[in-house]
């Protein structure tokens, strides 16, 4: 029986797997892939100690400083379930070839991250990183003077287009709802003070009723076609695109643990969640803020809290 399984191979498993390699716990760290979200998130600049770096390479490192303890990242593994057997755990991970493992374990750490909601329209996956982007903290400041477009109408679409409008010129907003009371001016979901903000900024300009259609371009976003209120087809000239419609946490796997509305894995301060010896952190729990030094600090935070509930496992 092993020690610890960590699920994923990004910030927060990387980190928990040095923090378990210096304490030589038997453990093993299965994962997808290598780098998660961090690999697809295009230029970095906002990790500590590297001014510019992109998201794929921080991710190879992440990994390389792992391995440089003797650790095997095991890539292509596919968890599908965990079980508890009395004070022990069974992680169900589908192998490379298809076959399923069953790894019996004191603890586990689930760092599986999230994936954003698509649009789901022609030219979104094309543009990906050629203008287009889910995270406006990391890739925003890449449009300062530039022409901008957020997408959505909850908080993280506020406050991407209030960030860009300090940076953009003019910073847009699409919103697929109206201009109503009902809807709170546009913006069901957000929060009075921010809707009040965005509404307020004169560097903000703000589209109703609006359905986009498609992104269009050579080698990068040059346009957005959107279908406006009255149903006529609508092309506006852009330089960058932030997709902010909600994001999915990779949390179907497990059904054992107390997750909110959201599908977000729920921890405490120790990054426990309410099964005894299952542990959760980053960006697939209820933390509020995701971010990649968030999600490693997590990862810390996780294996500490392992390796104390290791120490007093017994049979």
């Amino acid at each position: 029986m092993l020690d610890l399984v960590i699920i994923g191979g990004a910030a927060v498993g990387c980190s928990a797997a040095i923090y378990a390699a210096r304490r030589e716990l038997n453990f093993r760290i299965i994962s997808e892939n290598i780098g998660g979200e961090v690999a697809l998130s295009g230029t970095v600049n906002n990790w500590p100690g590297i001014i510019d770096i992109q998201g794929f390479e921080l991710a190879q490192k992440f990994a390389d400083h792992a391995k440089s303890y003797g650790v095997n990242i095991e890539e292509g593994y596919r968890v599908e379930g965990i079980r508890s057997e009395g004070n022990f755990h069974v992680v169900l991970a589908r192998k490379p070839g298809g076959e399923i493992e069953e790894i019996k374990t004191k603890a586990v750490i689930i760092g599986t991250g999230i994936h954003p909601r698509h649009l789901g329209i022609p030219g979104e996956e094309k543009f990906l990183h050629k203008g287009l982007t889910y995270c406006t903290v990391c890739d925003g400041p890449l449009f300062k003077n530039k022409i901008t477009l957020t997408i959505g109408a909850g908080n993280a679409a506020l406050e991407s287009a209030l960030m860009l409008a300090e940076i953009a010129k003019p910073a847009y907003i699409i919103t697929k709802f109206a201009d109503t009371p009902e809807t709170q001016g546009g913006f069901p979901k957000g929060e009075k003070i921010l809707i009040d903000k965005l509404k307020t900024n004169p560097n903000v300009k703000i589209i109703y009723s609006a359905k986009v259609l498609e992104i269009t371009g050579e080698n990068k976003v040059e346009t957005v076609i959107y279908e406006d209120q009255a149903g006529k087809k609508q092309t506006l000239p852009i330089n960058g695109i932030m997709v902010h419609i909600g994001m999915t946490p990779n949390s179907s796997f497990i059904n054992s643990v107390n997750k909110n509305k959201q599908g977000e894995i729920m921890i405490d301060t120790k990054c426990r969640t309410n099964l005894p010896g299952i542990f959760a952190a980053g960006d697939v729990t209820d933390v509020p803020y995701k971010q990649i030094g968030i999600a490693a600090g997590q990862g810390i935070i996780a294996a500490l809290s392992a390796i104390e509930y290791i120490n007093y496992w017994k049979e």
